[in-house]
């Protein structure tokens, strides 16, 4: 790498100042700053870039090793399953009905109330009424004609 000292620095712009000259010398500085600050910002997003794609490709290798796993567990899974039905086929032997032997078959059960909670949920039409809760659904226009002023009647007239 280049190793720039103070003495360097100065010596660079000694010369710069008798090349250039003491007039455009503040441009051809700006000039220089943002050619090198656009040199760092690319650098930076090369580093940035080469970084992903080296996680990318440890994130390819992680994710084929967890599928490789994967279909281990599965193959593992399913060689343990048929084993198991082959030995509760003979277990079970030749019955029909699908019961191990000497055990009894009870049907479903099945609660005698089946909708117990919307009957004891449901509110009484009176009380509906009584404290003014709709017991109908009506359209919005239905309800603005329901109590749209009547003709000729002004606001504040009583009858």
């Amino acid at each position: 790498m280049i190793d720039l000292g103070v003495s360097k620095i100065a010596l660079i712009g000694a010369v710069a100042l008798i090349v250039i000259g003491p007039e455009k010398l503040p441009r051809v500085a700006r000039t220089v700053g943002t050619l090198l600050g656009k040199a760092q910002r690319y650098v930076a997003d090369v580093k940035s870039e080469v970084n992903r794609s080296m996680e990318l490709d440890e994130l390819k290798k992680m994710k084929e090793t967890v599928e490789g796993a994967a279909r281990d567990v599965e193959n593992s899974i399913q060689t343990n399953a048929s084993d198991f039905e082959k030995s509760w086929s003979e277990a079970i032997g030749d019955s029909s009905s699908g019961a191990l032997p000497g055990m009894e078959i009870f049907p479903e059960y099945k609660h005698p109330k089946k909708k117990w909670r919307l009957k004891t949920g449901a509110t009484p039409q009176w009380y509906k009424a009584r404290s003014g809760t709709r017991t109908k659904a009506q359209s919005g226009a239905a309800r603005v004609a329901r109590f749209r002023p009547r003709p000729g009647a002004r606001f504040g007239d009583n009858g």
